[in-house]
Parts: structure tokens; C-alpha cells; sequence
């Protein structure tokens, strides 16, 4: 069977490359960055302490399927993910819940008086279009104000009411006293990190991994039967509808030597203080004792390496115009947060990855 080519070695393009493999393919999986993983991509520091490199990565599915997949090359942590967010100088947990409004008013409501109290302050739109509208309907104008707007605008570098509803419909609201961040059936922690876990995914007779290697460095010297592009959709078409608005981050690490904890969950959020956004302590997510501690805080940024796409209405119409150009590609599949323009969860790719994987078979 013919080479197939895959651009990225993330999870579509790992996931892709192993379903492929195990068919019997022949797959070329090549990575511009010098390592595998893409931004899951996780690693011992000058301390010896397990850090994420590109930001905290936590994994959480209500997918069988998808979790017994990833269970192949991997043992698990249990690991249940818990955020604060830092207002007014207090910590609140978030998604807000019945202890966040409580410690906000001083208050001792029960559920029940919290869902009235909720149901009072909302402001309810007869059409939810933006993110604003999602979250005044929901927790009405001071939670808003207070947890969302000021977080929105330095993630996104908009206001809520710029942003399509799908950003601020992510995060749930809780009447009771569930402080964890995901609710999903299946949350855990690869035990040896993620980058074990895809080398395991790759280590396969069928799989050849390129590094250092960008798609543009080899393209006109391949001709295999299938590629599976992961990078950025607009890239592949030399932008000829111009740059797709991403929104990028830089990650800013730090080892505290001699302090075996900086703080009391895995992130903080910093909704109105200071430029970056969280701050995360990784030995919470892995469960390592080291007796110093590693720490990352998290600055959005306009320019740099993809990260995010914007979900903006213009932003999904030029967006569109790259997918009627990916439907007329022949022998090219996109898959993925970059080349599919969304804003995938981790598990999610997971399964465009496989699904894509079906498509390619009746392909070659």
C-alpha cells in the first residue's frame, strides 16, 4: 500500500498515523517543531519537575470509545481538574457555583435560593447570538462583569458581545457545590505524561516520524497516495484569502526552588489583574513530589504561533471560503483545530481523527 503523508504530529496527526498503520499503511508522519506531541507536548524542566510546555493540558471525555483508545499506550492518574478565580482579591470557584456566590455576598444560600437568586439577576435575549448574551442570560450583568468580561478580553482580545455564543457556552453554571471543572465521566492523567503516551501511539513498524520538518520543505518532492493536513487550513493555500485571525499565547515558566506549593488547585484565573490570564501548577496535575514546584502563567498574544481560531461571524465566512477550496482537494484530508478552524477539545480531536481515518480507507 501506497506512503501516506501526515502534516502534524498532535493528536489528529498521531491518531491518524496509528489507525492508518494498524490497517496496514505505509505513513510518513513529519512535525515542523523538534518533537512529537504537538501542544500537548510535556517534558521533565532543569528541576526534574513534569511541566507542559505550551500550557496545561487536561483530559476529560465522556467517550468510552475514545478513552479506551488512548488506554492502549497509556496508564491513567485519576485527576479531577479544579480552577479559582481570583476577583476583588478573593479566590472564587469557578465555574461559578453555590460556594462562589455565597463567599461573593456573604451569603449561606441553599440551591434552591441560589437557582432564585440566578434566576432573578438574569437577563434573558430571545436571540442568544453573542457570547454576552449567553452569559447575562445566564448569571445576569455583575457575575458577568466581575468573572467573564474582563477574562474575555485579554483571551480573546474582544469584548463578550464580539464573540460568537459557542465561547461562553462552554462554561457551565452550577447551583450546588461541585468545584470541579469538568464533569465528564472519564478524567485523568496519562501517567507517564503525554509525550510518553504518543510515542507509544507512533512506535509502530508502519510509522516513520520526521521532526524538524515543515510540510513547505518537502512538498514538492512527495507524491503519496493520502496526505492528512493538520496545520493551519490557510497556510496550505498560501493565504489567498488572506491570514485566518488566530489568537496566540506566550507561556512564561518559573521554578520556585524552595516552596512546595504555590497554590491550592491546578489553575488560578486571573479575570481583571495583571496581563496574563492563569497561572497553573503542574504538580497538581501529575501528582509528582519534588520539594520545589514549577509553575507557567499564560499571556495572550495577537501574533505568534496558532493557538486559538477567533470565532468571530466574519471570521467563519472567510473561513468557509478555505473549505469550499478543502472540498475540492483531492486525495487531502484536513483534520483538526487548525485545519478544520474550530475549537476542539482534546478528546474531540480524538474522534475527528478516527472518523477521518474511515473516510481515508474507502479512499485508498
Amino acid at each position: 500500500m501506497g506512503e501516506v503523508v501526515i502534516v502534524g504530529a498532535g493528536y489528529a496527526g498521531c491518531v491518524c498515523a496509528r489507525e492508518l498503520a494498524e490497517w496496514g499503511a505505509d505513513v510518513l508522519l513529519i512535525d515542523r517543531r523538534p518533537h512529537i506531541a504537538g501542544n500537548a507536548y510535556d517534558h521533565f524542566d532543569a528541576h526534574g519537575v513534569l511541566i507542559h510546555r505550551y500550557g496545561p493540558h487536561i483530559f476529560h471525555t465522556n467517550s468510552e470509545p475514545i478513552f479506551s483508545f488512548l488506554s492502549c499506550f497509556t496508564k491513567w492518574r485519576p485527576y479531577e481538574h479544579r480552577v479559582l478565580s481570583r476577583v476583588d482579591g478573593e479566590l472564587y470557584p469557578i465555574p461559578i457555583n453555590r460556594i462562589t456566590i455565597n463567599k461573593l455576598h456573604g451569603w449561606n444560600l441553599s440551591e434552591q435560593e441560589v437557582t432564585q437568586y440566578l434566576e432573578s439577576v438574569r437577563e434573558p435575549r430571545e436571540k442568544v447570538r453573542t457570547s454576552e448574551d449567553v452569559v447575562l442570560s445566564s448569571v445576569g450583568r455583575e457575575l458577568c462583569e466581575k468573572f467573564f468580561r474582563g477574562y474575555t478580553r485579554k483571551q480573546w482580545g474582544l469584548d463578550l458581545s464580539e464573540l460568537r455564543a459557542g465561547v461562553a457556552a462552554r462554561i457551565p453554571t452550577r447551583t450546588n457545590d461541585d468545584d470541579r471543572y469538568f464533569t465528564d465521566t472519564y478524567q485523568a492523567m496519562p501517567r507517564d505524561g503525554y509525550t510518553r503516551m504518543f510515542e507509544r501511539m507512533l512506535d509502530h513498524p508502519c510509522i516513520r516520524v520526521m521532526v524538524n520538518t515543515s510540510f513547505e520543505d518537502i512538498r514538492s518532492q512527495i507524491q503519496p497516495r493520502h496526505t492528512v493536513y493538520t496545520g493551519p487550513v490557510d497556510s496550505y493555500f498560501n493565504y489567498c484569502y488572506g491570514k485566518l485571525p488566530y489568537r496566540s499565547l506566550e507561556f512564561v515558566h518559573e521554578h520556585l526552588p524552595d516552596r512546595e506549593w504555590f497554590q491550592g488547585v491546578g489553575t488560578v484565573n486571573y479575570p481583571n489583574d495583571f496581563e496574563f490570564t492563569r497561572i497553573t501548577e503542574f504538580k497538581h496535575l501529575s501528582g509528582q513530589e519534588h520539594r520545589g514546584t514549577s509553575i507557567v502563567r499564560e499571556y495572550p498574544r495577537a501574533e505568534g504561533d496558532p493557538y486559538y481560531p477567533i470565532p468571530t461571524d466574519a471570521n467563519e465566512q472567510q473561513y468557509q471560503q478555505y473549505k469550499a477550496l478543502v472540498e475540492q482537494e483531492k486525495n487531502v484530508t484536513f483534520v483538526g483545530r487548525l485545519a478544520e478552524y474550530r475549537y476542539y477539545n482534546m478528546d474531540q480531536v480524538v474522534g475527528a481523527a478516527r472518523r477521518a481515518v474511515e473516510r481515508i480507507k474507502e479512499q485508498l
